[in-house]
């Protein structure tokens, strides 16, 4: 099993006859809560991991991070800081609603062949500078653009709806993304630039993976709407993954876009 660019290294293989989990690195962001009766601060860590909410492995990058409140404003973080296994911050919850708190990342990959030695040749960009990347003389170009959101959300007082953003792949909750209690069936709209995501299949994996043998993830597809359900077996924190490929490109000499989303989901009791 292998997922997007959300996630970084290959599956490690077990190679013994002990059943062992065998997962890649995740990117995810961990609310300390994300149900408030009332205005309050929500601590965040933000982290690319072997183990699902462990930091474990490397920080995630904090420079396209995106807080938006109930009305649509954007809310700036406080108390940023890079650490050496994880990024953290504050976010000061203040209006009634629920907020959206997301990580964009947008950005290029190419790869080609030198002209003077023949040797293969990568590097990654923005869409803006990818061009910048490769030489005027190099040989056998590949473009692909790439586009994920990795995110959370947080409410304070009633829940309210999120506000479509029509870029790239985005969650659609039928009812509120923080309402979520054991044995309940939840369902959910996946959209790609604002119109349903068709027939895309959709994972689903609880935290503590580094206490189980088998990783336990389930996985569901989007329907001709884009939704797809789920019934939450336990209480706890979850991590929702989903990626696709398309040709629709913006950036000059792309032809393959490649796109992905990640979001992390509290059950309740």
């Amino acid at each position: 099993m292998t997922h997007f660019s959300l996630r970084t290294a290959t599956l490690a293989v077990a190679l013994t006859a002990i059943a062992s989990l065998a997962q890649a690195h995740n990117a995810w962001l961990l609310p300390s809560s994300t149900v408030f009766s009332k205005a309050d601060t929500v601590s965040v860590d933000a982290a690319v991991s072997n183990d699902l909410f462990v930091a474990n492995h490397a920080p995630l990058r904090l420079d396209g991070l995106q807080i938006t409140a109930p009305d649509g404003s954007t809310v700036k973080a406080e108390n940023e800081t890079k650490l050496k296994l994880r990024s953290v911050f504050d976010v000061s919850v203040a209006q009634p609603g629920t907020y959206r708190i997301a990580v964009i990342n947008t950005g290029a990959f190419a790869s080609w062949k030198d002209k003077a030695t023949g040797q293969n040749k990568r590097a990654r960009g923005t869409p803006e500078t990818i061009a910048k990347e490769v030489p005027a003389d190099a040989q056998d170009v590949t473009i692909t653009q790439s586009s994920g959101r990795i995110e959370t959300f947080v409410t304070v007082g009633k829940p309210s709806a999120l506000k479509p953003i029509g870029q790239g792949l985005e969650l659609i909750a039928a009812g509120s993304p923080t309402d979520l209690a054991k044995g309940e069936k939840a369902t959910f709209t996946l959209h790609l630039d604002g119109q349903p995501a068709k027939d895309l299949e959709v994972s689903v994996t609880a935290g503590n993976t580094q206490y189980r043998d088998k990783l336990e993830e389930f996985k569901v597809k989007t329907d001709d709407k884009g939704q797809f359900s789920v019934t939450w077996p336990a209480a706890g924190m979850y991590w929702l993954d989903a990626n696709t490929k398309d040709t629709k490109t913006t950036v000059p000499q792309a032809k393959e876009r490649r796109l992905s989303y990640a979001a992390t989901l509290e059950v309740m009791p």
